[in-house]
């Protein structure tokens, strides 16, 4: 079984930007200690664009995506080379591993990536992942490594996703601004974190406790317990990985788990337009776990292909109800739009039946 730990920036580095290295050397120490007692572990870390800034001595983060992919570009190595000599100390090798999102947005991709951790895994090295800054556009990009973490866990079919912060997790309130805020130690549903206040991400990365829940959700949803502790105090990793009381631990879900193709395509697969239906194709879409029919379409929005990941939602409401891939163009969608399945045989012989097959449909 795989254990999956994500350290965030802000257990990386200092406000400086300068490493924290008591607590590289406590993370690294424990990860060594749990791959030589029989785990395999992946690294995912946050720190790249903190430690370039803190090499060239800018005095905070830079805006433009050139800046930030050159402080990524030199920050990258040098961290990496933090986690290696420290693992490479206590006779653990380690592997260093750049994605971005299109790595996991195109199938063949996503098992490439599945694939190439598993070899690491099997020859005992420990991945070190980072998103590939220095590469990635707004428009493509995890966002912030939390979401990254929780994609490696659910493809690797992870035990247990760890997420190190520097608080000692969830709380009903945020701990820096009201004093009676309290610990929750456990979290079955995640829908319940809407009403507790969350805090905003540091001023080196860009993630935070909302970004920490929503891989929560993303891992539970995939059958992946999470853990969310202080990766700067003592050895909460351990306790984590040991199943002891530590942290904020989220149940994963027994039942209705997602398929890691689902999830891929939820959570990852970028949209590139939107399909309308009618009221009668959302409800058969909820309750039924059928697939979209012409008949049940109302429209298109935006320019796509066939193959190409789409929304589909309910004309009228703003919110998507769900995600698919569908079988027809933007165009082909709005022609066949309210057609029943006689049409589509006579002016699409060779198309599908099927605008968006279910088992190519995912509910959000």
């Amino acid at each position: 079984m795989t254990l999956v730990v994500k350290l965030g920036s802000s257990v990386v580095a200092d406000d400086d930007g300068s490493l924290r290295t008591d607590v590289l050397d406590s993370v690294c120490a424990q990860v060594s200690a749990l791959q030589q007692g029989g785990e395999r572990v992946v690294l995912v870390t946050s720190g790249a664009i903190a430690r370039g800034m803190r090499l060239l001595d800018l005095g905070e983060r830079p805006r433009g995506m050139d800046a930030l992919q050159a402080c990524s570009a030199i920050g990258q190595g040098d961290l990496f080379r933090a986690y290696e000599s420290r693992l490479a100390a206590r006779g653990t090798r380690a592997a260093q591993v750049l994605l971005t999102l299109s790595d996991v947005s195109e199938r063949s991709h996503y098992l490439n990536v599945r694939n190439t951790l598993d070899r690491l895994l099997d020859w005992r090295v420990v991945p070190v992942i980072n998103e590939n800054d220095t590469t990635a556009t707004d428009e493509v990009t995890f966002g912030d490594n939390d979401f990254l973490a929780a994609l490696v866990a659910a493809l690797l079919k992870a035990r247990l996703l760890v997420l190190l912060t520097n608080t000692d997790g969830v709380f009903t309130a945020d701990p820096r601004t009201e004093p009676g805020a309290e610990l929750v130690p456990s979290i079955e549903d995640t829908q319940v974190l809407e009403t507790i206040q969350i805090g905003e991400s540091s001023a080196l990365g860009r993630g935070g406790m909302r970004s920490k829940i929503t891989s929560a959700r993303i891992a539970s949803e995939s059958g992946v317990p999470a853990v969310i502790c202080n990766g700067t105090r003592g050895d909460d990793l351990a306790a984590a990985a040991a199943g002891r009381a530590v942290g904020t631990r989220f149940t994963a879900k027994t039942e209705d788990r997602l398929p890691p193709y689902k999830l891929w395509l939820k959570y990852a697969k970028q949209s590139s337009g939107t399909v309308l239906v009618d009221a009668g194709a959302a409800v058969r879409l909820r309750e039924s776990g059928s697939s979209l029919l012409a008949v049940g379409v109302t429209g298109a929005e935006g320019s796509f292909q066939a193959g190409d990941a789409v929304w589909v939602a309910e004309r009228g409401i703003e919110k998507p109800l769900g995600k698919g891939i569908s079988e027809y163009s933007s165009g082909d969608v709005a022609r066949t739009a309210g057609h029943k399945s006689g049409y589509l045989r006579e002016h699409f012989p060779d198309a599908p039946e099927e605008v968006i097959h279910r088992d190519r449909f995912v509910l959000l």
